[in-house]
């Protein structure tokens, strides 16, 4: 008898690209590759790679660990994942980041924008964009602490926060509330520009971490990402931002073809900044402001960037870029050390040696509680940065004849972590679920950053879809 020239690993619920109804999804395997195979009855078969690497993505259905709640939840059970978000009782993890969104004003309009920001009015005819007032923005931060009661990491984002008239007074009012860890995410240009700026910003440390765009070294992948040549406003924020020894997070948006090669470049140019703790790389999403975007053609999957990392840099094994427990189809993570000029992995220094003489049988950290309970916490994004460098100093006290850094806090840690987002392509009902990096509504809502960009952001494609679900009749919890 014939065979199928694939193998069938899995099903799951999608959503139909064009129209977003919630569809089958086989998940099967061919070749190298993991792909996701759905049929919607009026559109018809679409068949979208969500992995190249076979043996990773497997990795990632066992890296799992128990999921944390929220305090509450803020919506009902009606019709069924994606279309209650807020977060309802069926969602599996609460939130490691919250962004608030001060703004939808930007001083960019970068061709790849999932919000759609830019200036306040733009020559396309847009209905006009708004930054939010003090008293909206504490509505929102509020919803987030009654969710988590003390937040583990709110990202403040927009638009261009910066700009924002009275983004002083946001921060100050951010940091009254019972948040451990607040980032700023912005493009740099205000930072670049304004010295004085970022001097008041490094009055409010320690807690407080910026998430710089840094997408590329060359001026026509900088044009074709952020319509904008921004080398020297790059290097200008920097330097601002070593100067203040401002915490900072290079990120970077990657493009298949456009700057995918430059993955290892961007990492060696953070290991050199003294102000850098990590860099975070995140496959270009479908959504918001994305003209031309082919997923036949385009799509760049988590295990691809994971692979050009292990290529084009000599800090780290594949054992070392590990998934995050908390959401691990979208989430992989690499810790490092740096002491004294020298870059060190985690996994370095987990000495096989050092295993065998306190578990003689077995060199596995499951064997042992402690390790495994510790390993755990470090490879999650359920807690502060800060917190993860005091993790990191437990886990190296509690293994013998390893000597702990003197002095070791959160400026000798380096992190390199990948964030991939889902959208209609590879929207995965079963992954979305444990989705841990939410934004804030409006109406106090917390939403998965997946599913709100689809289906709650205004002007995005599902909105009317959803907007109609919530008025229609349904079945309440």
């Amino acid at each position: 008898m014939p065979t199928r020239p694939y193998l069938f690993y899995g099903l799951t619920n999608s959503v139909c690209s064009t129209c977003l109804t919630k569809v089958e999804a086989k998940i099967i395997f061919r070749e190298a590759n993991v792909y996701l195979v759905k049929h919607c009855p009026q559109h018809g078969r679409e068949e979208v790679l969500i992995a190249d690497d076979i043996d990773y993505y497997k990795l990632c259905q066992e890296f799992i660990k128990p999921g944390d709640m929220p305090l509450k939840f803020n919506t009902p059970i009606r019709h069924g994942c994606p279309y209650d978000c807020g977060l309802c009782p069926d969602h599996e993890q609460h939130s490691c980041l919250t962004l608030v969104e001060l703004t939808d004003q930007c001083n960019l309009t970068c061709p790849i924008c999932y919000a759609d920001s830019g200036p306040a009015r733009s020559p396309n005819g847009h209905p006009g964009r708004t930054h939010r007032s003090l008293a909206a923005i504490e509505k929102l931060l509020d919803a987030i602490v009654a969710n988590e009661g003390e937040p583990d990491i709110v990202q403040l984002s927009g638009g261009e926060p910066t700009i924002h008239p009275e983004f002083f007074e946001v921060l100050a009012l951010a940091k009254q509330k019972p948040i451990k860890h607040l980032m700023i995410n912005t493009n740099g240009i205000r930072i670049a520009r304004d010295r004085a700026f970022c001097e008041r910003l490094s009055e409010f440390k320690p807690g407080i971490e910026i998430y710089l765009q840094f997408d590329s070294f060359t001026a026509e992948a900088l044009q074709e990402l952020r319509g904008a040549d921004l080398r020297s406003v790059r290097e200008q924020a920097i330097a601002h931002l070593n100067e203040f020894n401002l915490s900072t997070t290079l990120v970077a948006t990657v493009k298949k073809g456009l700057n995918d090669h430059e993955i290892g470049a961007i990492i060696d140019y953070g290991l050199q900044q003294p102000c850098v703790r990590g860099v975070t790389f995140q496959p270009v999403q479908a959504a918001g402001r994305l003209d031309g975007f082919d997923p036949r053609r385009d799509r760049y999957t988590l295990t691809a960037v994971r692979r050009a990392i292990l290529e084009q840099t000599s800090y780290f094994k594949p054992e070392d870029l590990l998934p995050v427990p908390c959401h691990p189809d979208c989430l992989a993570m690499a810790y490092a050390l740096k002491v004294e000029g020298k870059v060190i992995p985690l996994t370095g220094l987990l000495d096989p040696d050092t295993f065998v003489k306190i578990m003689p049988n077995s060199v596995l950290y499951e064997q042992n509680h402690q390790l495994k309970k510790l390993l755990f916490e470090l490879f999650s994004t359920s807690h502060s940065p800060e917190s993860s460098a005091t993790t990191l100093k437990q886990l190296l006290c509690c293994l013998p004849l390893i000597e702990v850094p003197n002095g070791l806090t959160y400026e000798n840690v380096f992190r390199v972590l990948i964030t991939q987002f889902l959208d209609p392509f590879n929207f995965d009902v079963r992954s979305v679920k444990r989705s841990c990096i939410h934004i804030a509504h409006p109406d106090g809502r917390i939403i998965p950053f997946d599913t709100y960009n689809m289906f709650y952001r205004p002007g995005s494609q599902g909105y009317h879809l959803v907007s109609n679900l919530e008025h229609s009749p349904g079945v309440s919890v």
